[in-house]
């Protein structure tokens, strides 16, 4: 089995590998050229965010810098927002859906690195799914950690390191972060 199999098959895997590698150098080659265009060129951004998306519904906007693994495994609904600074490391499936915002410098991470020093020494990574739900808002510096799942009609309070499944409808806040209020449907 190739490390990329490995990779899609959710298995640990050599991120050195040059299969993988190459995901990785599209990827930050695309980002660079987003990164590039203009705040005030908001359809060529829109047109080069769709190129590194795996899919995007309409009303789409993602605000420079942002910053990705593969790009392919980002799949966002409808009404989707994005403040300056967002990094998704999708070495797996990060799922998004409609009228979600995402305030600036967030990260959501799908890939972590093993916990023996033999796994880190010979650059193994796994890697699990995200997935955030509908009407979700993620406030600034929020970090989502691998395998998450975020429920519908959620708030991720500022600062918040989400570790584990969140409920729907409710606010989170903290480190790690926990339920401080629950919202009505």
């Amino acid at each position: 089995m190739s490390e990329l199999e490995k990779l899609q098959a959710g298995l640990e895997y050599d991120f050195s590998d040059p299969e993988v590698a190459a995901r990785k150098a599209r990827a930050a080659q695309l980002c660079q050229e987003f990164n590039a265009i203009p705040a005030t060129d908001p359809t060529a951004q829109e047109k080069k965010i769709r190129e590194i998306l795996g899919s995007a519904g309409p009303n789409l906007s993602v605000q420079s810098r942002f910053n990705c693994d593969y790009g392919l495994n980002i799949h966002v609904g409808h009404d989707f927002l994005t403040n300056y600074n967002l990094t998704i490391l999708d070495i797996a499936k990060v799922t998004i859906g409609d009228h979600v915002m995402i305030g600036p410098n967030v990260d959501i991470y799908t890939v972590n690195h093993l916990l023996d020093k033999e796994g880190r020494r010979h650059y193994h990574a796994t890697a699990l799914p995200v997935t955030i739900g509908n009407d979700v808002w993620i406030g600034g510096k929020a970090t989502i950690l691998p395998g998450v799942t975020i429920g519908d009609n959620v708030v991720v309070a500022t600062g918040a390191v989400v570790t584990k499944d969140v409920p729907s409808n409710t606010i989170v806040a903290g480190v790690p972060a926990r339920v401080i209020k629950e919202l009505p449907e």
